[in-house]
């Protein structure tokens, strides 16, 4: 059975399980991503390697990243398919294996952009489903407890960490052979493995085939009714859909700044500290304040630390730019994360969550990719960029009020959303 059909009957044991379950998955489908452990080592092997362009660097996340975009499919299907009667623990056990799997045939391949990205490809589709199934998990634990606020902190505060954690490591990684860092990512993912194996428990359910098509049924028909959900997935549209300039930030370092990939580990390493520090704020926040306030003052904030990126010239000044953006542009990313759980309509967990989350995905790296175009080809100034990624933020704001008051008008621990709070299991 679900987690939110346990804590009525074992809350201390079901939500330390689930911690642990929701922790790890978070920590191995975060810090395993090719756009994370690995993306500074393959930035790094892209440029001076096989001498790509940035507008080549950007493409290759992009590309590599495709199933990150396509998610909701990952949520219907493991919303509405269960394995074995699991709709959590099976589907974990499997992508989680094959992709650590992948992560080691990349190990061994030739350095060749297309061969790459095609098993960078292969990685992220397993990878996505791991992160769905984690992240409907976590809906249903939020939902069964009013802890949307509390529950995103946590995940933040581990992503965050993976930060952290990342930024030195990611900046040796790329000084050496990149096999050991397709290696450490692989090793990474398959930590998920006995995590979820030992602690992920479910009461298995047999399911016709007519009743398998009637729940994907109910799944769509769940999702496309969803007013609050639609409304929350436009307003993060706009947030993210601002121009992107990370990758155009790795070659102003490296080719401006002279910053070498253990400067660039450490200035990842700032803004994952700065990270954790906002996560564990938003956390006494969210308890304080109406996610209305949030929203607008996290936007706001995020909107004009962005500015501060013009004036992104010396290694000082990276550390302190980075450091306070790693803070500011966290609350404004909790408070959106935030907002999905509580629109995400119950019993469409993984498949609302994830639709919310492509959208995301999807405007990251497309907006890099465009931004980086930008640059190359049209000769646009990195200054512009900022520029233009700050404006696009603050027209998100207005939309905020458009939002119904029974969602964001609450402080986290108090009844929000579309429905009360979940008294029983889903099914």
């Amino acid at each position: 059975m679900a987690i939110a059909a346990t804590i009525p009957n074992r809350p201390d044991a079901a939500l330390t399980h689930a911690a642990i379950v929701i922790g790890t998955g978070v920590l191995a489908t975060t810090l395993a991503q090719t756009g994370v452990l690995a993306h500074l080592p393959l930035q790094n092997l892209l440029k001076n390697e096989l001498h790509e362009t940035r507008t080549a660097s950007a493409a290759f996340f992009f590309w590599a990243s495709l199933a990150w975009y396509l998610k909701p499919l990952a949520g219907i299907v493991t919303d509405a398919f269960p394995i074995f009667g699991s709709r959590r623990r099976s589907y974990i056990l499997l992508s989680a294996s094959c992709a650590a799997l992948a992560w080691f045939v990349l190990a061994l391949a030739p350095h060749d952009y297309g061969g790459f990205l095609r098993i960078a490809i292969v990685i992220n589709v397993f990878m996505v489903v791991a992160s769905t199934v984690i992240g409907g998990f976590l809906v249903e634990t939020a939902q069964a407890v009013s802890g949307s606020g509390r529950l995103t902190a946590i995940r933040q505060v581990v992503m965050q960490g993976c930060g952290i954690v990342n930024g030195p490591i990611a900046g040796y990684l790329a000084s050496i052979a990149f096999g050991w860092t397709a290696a450490a990512c692989g090793g990474v993912m398959f930590l998920l493995v006995p995590v979820a194996f030992v602690f992920l428990r479910e009461q298995r359910k047999r399911l016709t085939s007519a009743e398998v098509l009637a729940k994907a049924k109910g799944q769509l028909a769940n999702i496309a009714t969803a007013k609050t959900m639609w409304a929350a997935v436009g307003l993060m549209a706009l947030f993210y859909i601002a121009p992107g300039f990370g990758t155009a930030l790795f070659y102003k370092q490296q080719n401006e700044l002279h910053f070498t990939t253990h400067d660039q580990g450490m200035l990842q390493l700032i803004g994952g500290i700065s990270g954790v520090a906002s996560a564990l704020s938003y956390g006494w926040l969210c308890r304080r304040f109406a996610l209305r306030s949030l929203l607008v003052g996290g936007l706001v904030l995020g909107a004009g630390l962005t500015l501060m990126y013009i004036s992104y010239t010396s290694w000082i000044h990276a550390a302190v730019i980075d450091g306070i953006n790693g803070f500011g542009g966290t609350i404004a990313e909790l408070a959106l994360m935030d907002l999905a759980v509580r629109a995400t309509p119950m019993g469409s967990e993984g498949l609302g969550y994830s639709l919310m989350l492509s959208i995301r995905n999807l405007a990251l790296s497309g907006t890099d990719w465009f931004g980086s175009k930008l640059l190359d080809q049209y000769h646009v100034s990195f200054e512009t960029l900022v520029i233009a990624n700050a404006v696009a933020t603050l027209v998100a704001v207005p939309l905020v009020f458009l939002l119904p008051s029974a969602v964001i008008g609450a402080r986290d621990a108090e009844t929000y959303g579309e429905a009360p709070v979940a008294k029983g299991g889903m099914e």
